[in-house]
């Protein structure tokens, strides 16, 4: 199978595929005297593993150590059950950071009084000079909302 075949059976973009055999995902693909890339249905299930993976927010290293797993026949299922909790555990604290910062502008946008006066508490909330995190800290920065606030 080319790349474009290969793409469509896996749902994985073509650019993708030669991302994953750059960072060593998958295999580098044999390639035909012509030059093009062959790959064998292996390819394809690796493929929509590495995507399934992926759709679950793992990173790039996590699926490397899932496909390792995947790979080990001898694996305890402790092992792949441990990374996934702990990437359970991430998502969740991501999932409050996001929500801080909704709760935060949220609460900034309902002091904006989106008139045509040039005041904003929006800008003059994202504008602070202080010492205090900014929105791309990645600590626990949103416990108080009211420091944009206030």
């Amino acid at each position: 199978m080319n790349i474009g075949e290969v793409s469509a059976a896996s749902g994985v973009s073509s650019k993708m595929i030669r991302y994953y055999e750059q960072t060593g995902l998958i295999p580098r693909a044999a390639r035909s005297a012509s030059g093009y890339r062959g790959y064998v249905d292996a390819d394809v299930h690796r493929l929509r593993f590495i995507r399934r993976a992926r759709d679950l927010g793992f990173t790039v290293e996590q699926i490397r150590e899932l496909l390792g797993l995947w790979n080990d026949r001898e694996r305890a299922s402790a092992d792949v059950k441990a990374l996934a909790i702990g990437h359970v555990d991430a998502l969740r604290a991501k999932l409050r950071e996001i929500e801080g910062m909704i709760a935060a502008l949220e609460a900034l946008a309902e002091r904006c009084h989106g008139d045509d006066r040039p005041d904003c508490p929006i800008i003059e909330g994202l504008a602070k000079n202080d010492a205090r995190p900014s929105l791309k800290t990645k600590s626990r920065r949103f416990g108080k909302i009211d420091e944009l606030l206030t």
